[in-house]
């Protein structure tokens, strides 16, 4: 199935509770324009789908159909969605409070994994404190580096080092 990454990376975010489902629509629309809906009748039925309530389900199934036990791992979708967030922070898109709002609830929903730790800390204290704007910068753009290189979860926890992330700490003189 072609794209079933993107759509699950959709549905990673609509889990959490960003959005409507309209991008799992728009998905399933373009695999109708494209012709490469085969005879699946769930992706024909998702292009028409409206509102969260009708789109999950569809999703699920499309999902649990062409990725069974191989599905993405929270984490890894995690990480991509992040550096999403980065990219559009820094195109002036997201704000601080917004990359906030959205580690607010990722963290948590992850279980408070470690390579999250400074960031949600530094972003949180960094809306309130000005001093923490740019430790909280630095450990952006490590961690989204991190994993814009990524190709799995094993792959960055390779790479990722909390020494490093603890060098993103404010430093008071």
């Amino acid at each position: 199935m072609e794209a079933i990454a993107q759509l699950e990376f959709e549905y990673f975010r609509l889990r959490l509770g960003y959005g409507d489902g309209v991008e799992c629509v728009e998905w399933a629309t373009e695999r109708l324009g494209n012709d490469q809906e085969g005879d699946d009748l769930d992706i024909v039925t998702l292009a028409g789908a409206r509102g969260r309530d009708e789109v999950i389900p569809l999703v699920e199934t499309i999902i649990d159909r062409y990725c069974g036990s191989n599905r993405t791992d929270d984490e890894f979708a995690a990480g991509k969605y992040i550096v999403k967030l980065r990219a559009d922070y820094v195109q002036g898109r997201e704000t601080i409070q917004s990359v906030d709002s959205a580690l607010s609830i990722l963290y948590p929903k992850l279980g408070y994994p470690n390579w999250l730790v400074m960031l949600a800390r530094n972003c949180e204290y960094a809306t309130d404190i000005p001093a923490f704007e740019e430790s909280f910068e630095r450990e952006f753009s490590y961690i989204a580096t991190l994993w814009a290189e990524a190709k799995s979860k094993a792959e960055f926890s390779v790479k990722y080092s909390r020494e490093v992330s603890n060098q993103h700490d404010v430093k008071y003189c």
